[in-house]
């Protein structure tokens, strides 16, 4: 089978099915990437995890059970962009006492922002996940930018600054609409990790609109930038903004487009998502 094979353009009117689990007993070997595709609610034992909501960049087309999950943003007074952590705090669990990480009502935005948003993939077990992790929660760039700009800007753990996306309402790389907003790839809470945890930020003055009248986007963005984790909640790859020459075939040359199995999320768009956050690893 060709690389293209497997690949249906939506205008082609095919319908594309993912070979995966079937039946009731399969679902019971479900492993990490197995248990991302399943969006369902119910409960999950272990250090937090269960039945979770989150806000989301929205899933548009492709097998992607749902959004990738939001990461409120903060600019500090020197102009670094640096992803916020929710409050840490402890809460008993059947008599056992755990830390979690949560703030109800964040920003004043009535959501409840929590670190379960970001358990699944495997990434529950990463050290940046840990409630207690410290960090200074900047977003940094990675050893291998997907943009240009970036590879030319920055070198690797860099701290991301608002000054270098100053060219949002015009940047273009040749995929899609120049202007739609200007990206990066980075990394947050992995700062002497051995696991990384890759995130996504775009600057676009589609967000600062959206946020004039949405009191969660008045909350978590700021200046017109945008932030979320950067795994697929299909089978936990790592898509990308611009990034892909075919995301046009799927409609997705302005969106976020994971080349693997054609999901495409639409980071102008975000949405609360319901889903079963894995539990943290026993310490």
């Amino acid at each position: 089978m060709s690389d293209n094979d497997d690949k249906y353009p939506t205008e082609s009117g095919r319908r594309r099915f993912v070979k995966g689990v079937v039946g009731g007993a399969a679902l019971a070997g479900v492993g990490t990437t197995g248990a991302a595709g399943i969006n369902l609610a119910t409960t999950s034992s272990g250090a937090g995890g269960g039945s979770t909501q989150a806000m989301a960049i929205e899933n548009t087309a492709g097998p992607a059970p749902r959004g990738m999950p939001q990461i409120p943003i903060e600019i500090d007074s020197e102009g670094y962009i640096k992803g916020v952590w929710p409050e840490v705090g402890e809460q008993t669990e059947a008599g056992v006492t755990i830390q979690i990480a949560e703030t109800p009502d964040y920003g004043g935005s009535g959501v409840t922002y929590s670190s379960e948003w970001f358990q699944y993939c495997g990434v529950e077990s990463y050290a940046g996940i840990q409630p207690d992790y410290e960090s200074e929660n900047y977003f940094r760039s990675g050893a291998n930018p997907a943009y240009t700009w970036q590879q030319d800007t920055y070198s690797e753990g860099d701290r991301l600054h608002v000054d270098d996306f100053s060219d949002y309402r015009e940047w273009g790389n040749g995929i899609g609409d120049a202007g739609v907003g200007k990206p990066a790839t980075g990394t947050w809470r992995s700062q002497d990790a051995d696991d990384v945890i890759p995130i996504q930020v775009v600057r676009s003055e589609r967000i600062e609109e959206a946020a004039q009248d949405d009191p969660w986007l008045q909350a978590s963005t700021d200046q017109g930038f945008i932030a979320w984790l950067n795994k697929c909640t299909h089978f936990c790859c790592v898509p990308g903004y611009k990034q892909a020459s075919d995301a046009a075939r799927f409609g997705a040359e302005n969106g976020v487009y994971c080349q693997c199995h054609q999901s495409v999320y639409d980071p102008f768009s975000i949405v609360e998502t319901l889903f079963v956050a894995r539990p943290r690893p026993a310490e």
